[in-house]
């Protein structure tokens, strides 16, 4: 190897670490979002979200850097939450879940409402099964195209648009049988 080939494959290594570094900054919050809607515990939240970057660390060459990142990290952040709901499944859990329990400090009745509203969505969401839930998340919280959902999840145009009409049903009726046992209609 030639002094300037060493020197371009320093500067092409230089240059990955560069757009990884970009990605993860830019869109580590989309991430962690996308993992929460997708389900997974806040207790897991920060170490399944490093193993998605992990993964996209280790892909990022596959990537094609023309096209939207977006779409692109969810599919990482599909699988992961997959894997991580595999595992807790079979994870013995002693402790109550600090996700449900009543931890609200005293604030503005706004501020109550908008945190209540995103508390509802969120569990209205864990009703919806985890393959319709990705398409439902994409679509109407990341506003996507249906056939870049398609892409990123490896599935069909037409599969994809049929788990979003049977998701966004599920969803309603998450959402109409939560209000209902907390009194609301």
């Amino acid at each position: 190897m030639t002094l300037s080939e060493v020197g371009l494959a320093v500067t092409g290594h230089e240059e990955r670490e560069r757009r990884f570094r970009r990605i993860f900054e830019q869109e580590f919050n989309y991430v962690w979002t996308s993992l929460r809607r997708l389900g997974v515990h806040s207790r897991d939240l920060d170490d399944v979200a490093q193993d998605v970057f992990v993964r996209v660390y280790r892909r990022l060459d596959d990537n094609d850097a023309s096209r939207p990142v977006r779409p692109w990290l969810f599919a990482f952040a599909f699988r992961c939450a997959s894997d991580w709901r595999r595992q807790v499944r079979h994870r013995v859990e002693v402790a109550l879940d600090p996700d449900t329990k009543a931890t609200l400090e005293p604030a503005a009745d706004a501020t109550m409402t908008i945190a209540e509203e995103r508390e509802l969505v969120r569990q209205a969401l864990q009703h919806v099964p985890f393959e319709r839930r990705a398409v439902v998340i994409l679509y109407e919280f990341d506003e996507l195209p249906m056939k870049q959902i398609a892409k990123s999840l490896n599935i069909g145009v037409f599969t994809a648009y049929s788990r979003l009409r049977v998701g966004r049903k599920e969803f309603s009726d998450a959402v109409r049988r939560l209000l209902a046992a907390r009194g609301e209609r």
